[in-house]
């Protein structure tokens, strides 16, 4: 006879309960979801701003440079299982890096656009800067100018090389290329970090 399973001591929807690892997984994907939207409210505020110059391009260039330095960043954390030689996340770094690249460059034609207001002799933010802080506009705002720029070369290469060398780039003879390929994933994460600071820091204390 066959014996009928004993779910006495089964609670309701224990069969349905995540394991700890989907529980962790969950977790983490719901925190940064929240993170996420929570620095997207940083360029949602310039809607609010009485400048409709800072309404119109700060918003724009907002979102695009926050979306940016997002995936330059995500991108940037796997240089380090690529130097471990992780091969799962390839595909991965590539989608992530082109992407990035992209919004990279967006970021930096809109922040174009913006500097030229910024740069305007009249209502401008570097008369300003000039004239009652100098070190915020030959600190922060050339740093910031410099800094993003090089952020769209090294997205570039790194997603040429990663399309290019495919897995073969995990190979002995190719570790060179790898090493050089996850230092400007690191160097583009730092870049863009470094300019995002620096731009909110300038529009903090003064807008477009």
């Amino acid at each position: 006879m066959d014996q009928i399973p004993d779910s006495s001591n089964k609670t309701i929807g224990e069969a349905n309960f995540p394991r700890p690892l989907e529980t962790a997984k969950l977790s983490a994907y719901g925190l940064s979801i929240l993170v996420v939207g929570v620095l997207l409210l940083l360029p949602l505020v310039n809607l609010l701003h009485p400048s409709p110059w800072q309404r119109s391009l700060g918003f724009v260039h907002g979102i695009v440079s926050m979306l940016a330095v997002m995936l330059i960043s995500y991108v940037g954390h796997l240089a380090f299982p690529l130097l471990r030689g992780v091969q799962t996340i390839l595909h991965k770094a590539q989608e992530l890096a082109l992407a990035a690249s992209v919004f990279a460059f967006i970021a930096v034609m809109t922040g174009n656009a913006a500097y030229a207001r910024y740069r305007d002799p009249i209502n401008g933010a570097r008369a300003f800067f000039k004239e009652n802080s100098p070190l915020v506009h030959w600190v922060y705002a050339e740093s910031h100018e410099f800094m993003v720029l090089f952020t769209v070369p090294l997205g570039v290469a790194v997603s040429w090389i990663l399309w290019r060398y495919e897995h073969g780039i995990f190979t002995s003879e190719n570790r060179p290329v790898l090493a050089a390929t996850s230092i400007a994933l690191m160097a583009m994460m730092l870049y863009g970090i470094v300019g995002l600071v620096t731009g909110i820091s300038m529009a903090k204390i003064h807008a477009l």
